[in-house]
């Protein structure tokens, strides 16, 4: 498990790539979710946003996620990356990993971290609106969202 909090902008793909060529063989499978700051919330033009964590407990947090999941799929090596700090449209915020023997471990680990990770770690956003405004993002949209 490896848990990283960057205040510079990071490449996915590098970061994938390292990790997993430290990673020992027997997986069969990786998934992968890769969240980047969009330009809109709340119907409003959003043209940079300032994310903010509680050091220490922030990485406690996720540790805690990880080992939930690990408890509940077969989970060989995880890899949580999250921006903090000054973060502008289209730059990566959060790369979750995860490395498993099968796809269905894969998918629903991944899944399962990212959406505790959303709900549950210690990270607050601050919004700049195209208008000048700055506002506090109160809630997250939820990733169960039905068509």
């Amino acid at each position: 498990m490896t848990i990283l909090i960057r205040n510079e902008s990071f490449n996915p793909w590098q970061e994938i790539q390292q990790h997993q060529n430290a990673t020992p063989s027997g997986y069969g499978a990786t998934s992968i979710f890769i969240g980047t700051m969009r330009d809109f919330n709340d119907g409003d033009t959003v043209k940079a946003m300032t994310l903010e964590h509680y050091a220490g407990m922030t990485e406690k947090q996720l540790e805690k996620i990880v080992a939930e999941a690990k408890q509940q799929w077969a989970i060989l090596d995880t890899l949580i990356v999250h921006r903090v700090g000054n973060i502008l449209p289209t730059e990566p915020i959060v790369l979750v990993s995860v490395w498993t023997a099968h796809r269905g471990d894969a998918f629903d680990g991944c899944r399962y971290i990212m959406e505790a990770l959303k709900s549950r770690a210690p990270f607050w956003k601050k919004e700049q609106l195209i208008s000048e405004e700055e506002r506090w993002v109160s809630h997250n949209t939820d990733g169960y969202q039905q068509n």
